[in-house]
């Protein structure tokens, strides 16, 4: 879950894109957790009980998509915008970020998962930083699923931090083009997302990986974050082998 700034070579264990696809599987699955604290409210709970639901719920939707043939899945877990939430529940999600990075890490590695962190590390509390930075370079060589972490992300930032490094490093104009845009973003290495699911029934996408899913597949679950699994999966597959992707040309 390292902050990447240097861009990345692709990731040489991936499937092939086409093949993927052509069985009605998403290679590339990201998710907007959302409804962690409706949860709990619904159930007369504090809003830390719900955010730790969700947390848990995090280990049974890596095993989930991992058995469904899905090779990368990014759950956004922390925005740009959610510093600005109440303190004591900012500090309660860092908080169990570091208990759940340091419990779960040695499993899912043990389970060929990949973990990348994207977004901003220079603010982030010493510890966590130091346990994503672990968990990023004990995974690294895995050739399973490569779990995306959006922890401090925001996609605008993502884009406008991209643009300053190209400048820092001299890129000239007549080279930037998509392919070279794409090796300084925090997904460098990653393919575009193909299914965006977003749980809890909105339908915003909440300035999240505004460049990646540029032809992604929207699908909303009234289904709140902490009881999205299983047979909810299900259902977004089944929605996502229905969608007729042209990709812009007349079919």
């Amino acid at each position: 879950m390292l902050n990447s700034l240097c861009p990345m070579t692709a990731n040489p264990h991936a499937t092939d894109r086409t093949e993927s696809l052509e069985r009605g599987v998403p290679r590339h699955v990201a998710i907007i957790m959302d409804g962690n604290g409706r949860w709990a409210e619904t159930r007369g709970l504090d809003i830390s009980d719900g955010h730790h639901a969700g947390y848990e719920n995090i280990r049974r939707v890596v095993a989930d998509f991992s058995n469904r043939g899905v090779r990368f899945l990014t759950l956004y877990a922390f925005s740009t915008e959610n510093w600005n939430r109440p303190e004591s529940e900012v500090n309660g999600i860092l908080g169990l970020a570091i208990a759940v990075i340091a419990h779960e890490t040695r499993e899912l590695h043990q389970s060929g998962v990949r973990i990348r962190h994207l977004g901003r590390v220079d603010r982030l509390s010493p510890e966590l930083r130091d346990q994503l930075e672990q968990a990023v370079r004990l995974t690294k060589d895995n050739v399973g699923l490569t779990l995306g972490i959006a922890f401090d992300y925001g996609g605008r930032a993502e884009i406008a931090q991209a643009a300053r490094r190209m400048v820092e490093d001299g890129v000239a104009a007549n080279e930037v083009d998509e392919q070279k845009f794409n090796e300084y973003l925090y997904t460098s290495g990653m393919p575009d997302v193909d299914l965006l699911i977003r749980t809890g029934g909105d339908f915003r996408i909440s300035n999240f990986l505004l460049w990646q899913t540029a032809y992604a597949e929207f699908y909303s679950s009234e289904t709140w974050w902490p009881d999205f699994h299983g047979e909810h999966i299900d259902r977004a597959f089944s929605a996502f082998k229905d969608r007729n992707r042209r990709f812009g040309k007349r079919i």
